[in-house]
C-alpha cells in the first residue's frame, strides 16, 4: 500500500525537454484531476554550465522554462565563472528566482511553492518577478555570438493599458500558441479582465486554466506580462495586444461577432503569419 504523500517529483534526465512532460502532467485525463503543476527547477552546474549551454539548446531552454534555477558545485567553480554564469542566467530568464546551494544543501522553499494553485496576490506579484525582471531587463544588452543558443532567447515585460475581455484574452492566448507556439517559451501575466485581477500562464503551446485572485497584489490595474521568447520580437507580441480587447456583439446572434472587433482580430493574427 502507498501512504499519503502531498508531492511527487519528477527527475528528468539531463537533456530532456520539459514541455511533453509539463503537457502530460497538465491534459492527461488520469493525472491532471489528480495533480496540480508547482514548480519546474533547472539545477545548473556552475564549473561545466556555460560549456552547456554553448553545446545543448535544450539546457537553454531548461533554463528559459524554469520557475527555479540552483547554481550547484559553486565551491568548486571561481567566482568570476560563476558570477558569468549567473548573469547569463538572468538574461535567458529574468523572472526565475537564482539560488546557490553547496554540497546539496537547497531550502525547500528554493524547491516548492512557485505554482499558481491556491497562491495569494503578494505570491502572483513574486511569481510575475516584476523587480528582479526589471533589473535583468535594464542591463539586456551584451555582446552577440552566432554560436551562443542563448542568444536567440528575448525576455522582455510588456504592460497594457486598455481594459482586456475574457473573450479578447481566450482568443489571444489561443491565437499565441497556435501561431507562435513553437516561439513561446513561456508567457506569465497578471491581466485586468473588466476589472478583475486574472493570473495567466502558458508553455509553448499548452496554455494553463487562468486564474481570478481574491484582490490585486497592489494599486496598479495595468495588465503586465512577461515573455520569454526564442526568435521573436517584443514589436511582435505587441502587435497583438488590441485581441485583448477583443469583444462579440452582444447583440447580435452568439455566432455572429462584430465586424471591427473581427477586424481587429484579424489585423493581429496577420502579424503573426
Amino acid at each position: 500500500m502507498i501512504p499519503a504523500f502531498d508531492r511527487v517529483i519528477v527527475e528528468t534526465t539531463g537533456l530532456a525537454d520539459p514541455v511533453p512532460i509539463l503537457q502530460t502532467l497538465v491534459t492527461d485525463p488520469e493525472l491532471a484531476p489528480l495533480f496540480s503543476l508547482d514548480s519546474v527547477v533547472t539545477l545548473v552546474d556552475a564549473v561545466n554550465g556555460a560549456q552547456q549551454l554553448d553545446a545543448h539548446p535544450e539546457s537553454v531552454k531548461q533554463a528559459a522554462m524554469a520557475d527555479r534555477l540552483l547554481l550547484s558545485k559553486t565551491d568548486l567553480a571561481s567566482a568570476e565563472a560563476t558570477e558569468a554564469l549567473r548573469a547569463r542566467l538572468a538574461r535567458i530568464n529574468p523572472a526565475a528566482r537564482i539560488s546557490t546551494p553547496v554540497r546539496g544543501d537547497a531550502h525547500p522553499d528554493e524547491l516548492f511553492g512557485a505554482g499558481l494553485a491556491g497562491a495569494s496576490a503578494a505570491a502572483v506579484q513574486r511569481w510575475l518577478g516584476d523587480a528582479e525582471f526589471a533589473r535583468a531587463e535594464a542591463h539586456h544588452d551584451h555582446k552577440h555570438d552566432v554560436n551562443r543558443h542563448d542568444d536567440h532567447i528575448r525576455a522582455f515585460c510588456v504592460h497594457h493599458d486598455a481594459p482586456v475581455s475574457a473573450a479578447g484574452l481566450e482568443v489571444w492566448l489561443n491565437m499565441l500558441a497556435a501561431l507562435r507556439g513553437a516561439r513561446l517559451l513561456r508567457v506569465k501575466g497578471l491581466l485586468n479582465v473588466d476589472g478583475a485581477p486574472v493570473a495567466i500562464h502558458a508553455v509553448q503551446t499548452l496554455i494553463h486554466e487562468p486564474i481570478t485572485l481574491e484582490r490585486w497584489p497592489d494599486e496598479d490595474r495595468r495588465s503586465r506580462l512577461v515573455f520569454i521568447t526564442r526568435d521573436m520580437t517584443r514589436a511582435e507580441i505587441e502587435a497583438t495586444l488590441p485581441t485583448l480587447s477583443f469583444r462579440p456583439d452582444a447583440g447580435r446572434k452568439a455566432a455572429a461577432l462584430d465586424p471591427e472587433a473581427y477586424a481587429q482580430f484579424l489585423e493581429a493574427a496577420r502579424t503573426f503569419r
